[in-house]
């Protein structure tokens, strides 16, 4: 998995019927654009994160002078 900086990693619920989780990549800790990640869910939780299997990456759009 890679990821940078503005992606969404959404995170499928744990139990049937339960609601996704989304998180926005606001630092990229590993090399490459690979794991781990430190990110802030939408109630502004920040934390550290290896994503699991089912982990899904929106890159975040971006303009011809954005660069990673």
């Amino acid at each position: 998995m890679q990821a940078s900086v503005g992606d969404v990693l959404r995170f499928p619920g744990r139990r049937v019927g339960s609601a996704e989780h989304r998180a926005e990549v606001v630092e990229v800790l590993g090399a490459g654009g690979e794991p781990p990640y430190r990110v802030r869910y939408d109630d502004g939780h920040v934390t550290e994160i290896f994503p699991g299997p089912g982990c899904v990456v929106d890159a975040a759009i971006r303009g011809p002078a954005d660069t990673d």
